[in-house]
C-alpha cells in the first residue's frame, strides 16, 4: 500500500523550501540545505557532499548534527567510499534500515557516533549530479519511510533552484567586480596618466628656459620619476585587465624567472614593464620569451661576471625584451655564450623578428624583437 504525504508533512516541505530560499551566499545556500533536509524527515545527522569537478570523490562535505569537538575528534572528512560511494556511483536514491549490515558499509573511522538508519538522495543541478543527501538516525527509532524519501527528494528538486540561483549570483557578483576593476583602470588612464603627462611636458619646458644646469639636472630627475610613475600606473591598469584570467599570466611567469634566476647570479636583476603584456603576448609567442629570457640570464650567470642585470620587456606592435648587464662583454654569437647566443637569434628569425647584441668593456645589451 502507498503511503502519501499529509498536510502536516506537505507543510514541513513547504517551510523547509522557504528556509533554504532565504539567501544568497552559496555557502549559507548549501548548510541551510542540510539543516532543512534533517529537520524535514526527523534525522539526527545530516551531510551534504559536493562532488569534485571529475565527479568521482566529494570535494566538499558539510555536516549538521556534529557539534565542533566531535569534527575535529573524527579527523579528515570523507571523500566518497563505501556507502557514501554507492550514490556517486549509482546516484540513485538509497534507503536502509542498518547501514552497518550492507555489503558495501566502509566502517566509522574512530571517535564518530555510531549511525544506523540511512536515506541517500542525488541532487541534480541543471540535469548534472552537484552532490548527495545524507541523512541518519531516524529519531523515532524507525527507519526512514518511502514518504520521507519522497520528500527529501522534493527539497533537493528545489535545493537545486536555489543553488543554481545562489552560482549565478555569485557570478553576476565576479562580473560586476571586474566591471568595476575597467572603469577604475580607464579613470586611471585618462585621467591620472594624461595629467601626469601633461606635467611631465611643461616641466621639460620649463627646464630648457633654465639657465641654470643644476635646476635643469633637478627638473629632469623629477621628469624620470613622473615617467616611471606613469610605468607604473600603467602596469598596475594592464594587471586589473587581466585579473580572473585562468593562465597565470606572461608578467607572472617573467617575474617567477626572474627570481629562480636571482638565485644563481646572486643578485635581484631590475624589471621592467611597458604595455599590455598579459593582453597582447599570446601563449605560443609566450614560451619563446621565456625561453630567450632564460638562456640570457643563463649567459649572464655563466660569462659575465655582472653585478647587475636590466630586463625591460614592451610591447607597441612589436614585442621587445632588452637585458643589459654591467659584466665584462663578450656575449656574442662568436664570444662566450655563442651556442645560447645563436639559440636566441634562430628563435627571433623563425618568428619574423631580429636579434642586436651590443657587448663591450663595459657590459652587454641584447635586444630580441619580434612582431606581435
Amino acid at each position: 500500500m502507498t503511503e502519501y504525504a499529509g498536510p502536516r508533512q506537505l507543510r514541513r516541505l513547504l517551510d523547509a523550501v522557504m528556509s533554504i530560499s532565504s539567501d544568497l551566499d552559496l555557502a549559507a545556500v548549501l548548510r541551510n540545505i542540510v539543516e532543512a533536509a534533517r529537520d524535514l524527515v526527523g534525522a539526527r545527522y545530516a551531510a551534504l557532499g559536493v562532488l569534485d569537478p571529475t565527479r568521482t570523490h566529494l570535494a566538499e562535505f558539510i555536516t549538521v548534527g556534529l557539534d565542533d569537538a566531535q569534527r575535529a575528534s573524527i579527523g579528515a572528512l570523507p571523500k566518497g567510499h563505501g556507502i557514501l560511494g554507492l550514490l556517486i556511483v549509482d546516484p540513485r536514491p538509497i534507503r536502509l534500515p542498518d547501514l552497518r549490515a550492507h555489503p558495501e558499509s566502509f566502517g566509522f573511522p574512530a571517535h564518530h557516533p555510531p549511525m544506523r538508519s540511512f536515506l541517500g538522495v542525488p541532487l541534480y543541478v541543471r540535469g548534472e549530479v552537484f552532490g548527495n543527501l545524507y541523512l541518519t538516525d531516524k529519531e523515532d527509532g524507525d527507519g526512514f519511510s518511502d514518504i520521507d524519501e519522497e520528500l527529501v527528494l522534493s527539497l533537493a528538486a528545489a535545493a537545486a533552484l536555489v543553488i543554481d540561483n545562489a552560482r549565478l549570483h555569485r557570478k553576476a557578483e565576479e562580473v560586476s567586480l571586474l566591471a568595476v576593476r575597467e572603469r577604475i583602470a580607464r579613470d586611471l588612464h585618462d585621467t591620472a596618466i594624461q595629467r601626469l603627462f601633461a606635467t611631465g611636458l611643461e616641466m621639460q619646458g620649463t627646464a630648457r628656459m633654465s639657465d641654470r644646469p643644476e635646476v635643469a639636472a633637478r627638473m629632469q630627475r623629477h621628469i624620470d620619476d613622473i615617467d616611471t610613475t606613469i610605468r607604473q600606473i600603467r602596469g598596475a591598469i594592464f594587471e586589473m585587465d587581466v585579473a580572473g584570467s585562468s593562465r597565470a599570466g606572461v608578467r607572472r611567469e617573467v617575474l617567477d624567472l626572474i627570481a629562480e634566476a636571482a638565485r644563481v647570479l646572486g643578485f635581484e636583476p631590475a624589471v621592467r614593464f611597458d604595455g599590455a603584456i598579459d593582453t597582447l603576448v599570446p601563449p605560443g609567442l609566450a614560451v619563446h620569451l621565456l625561453s630567450v629570457l632564460r638562456e640570457a640570464l643563463s649567459n649572464v650567470s655563466r660569462h659575465a661576471n655582472a653585478t647587475a642585470v636590466e630586463v625591460t620587456l614592451r610591447v607597441n606592435g612589436d614585442l621587445w625584451l632588452e637585458i643589459i648587464d654591467n659584466g665584462r662583454g663578450g656575449a656574442t654569437p662568436g664570444g662566450a655564450g655563442g651556442l645560447g647566443m645563436r639559440n636566441i637569434a634562430r628563435r627571433a628569425e623563425e618568428l619574423g623578428g631580429s636579434t642586436v647584441v651590443d657587448s663591450g668593456a663595459g657590459g652587454t645589451r641584447l635586444c630580441w624583437v619580434v612582431p606581435l
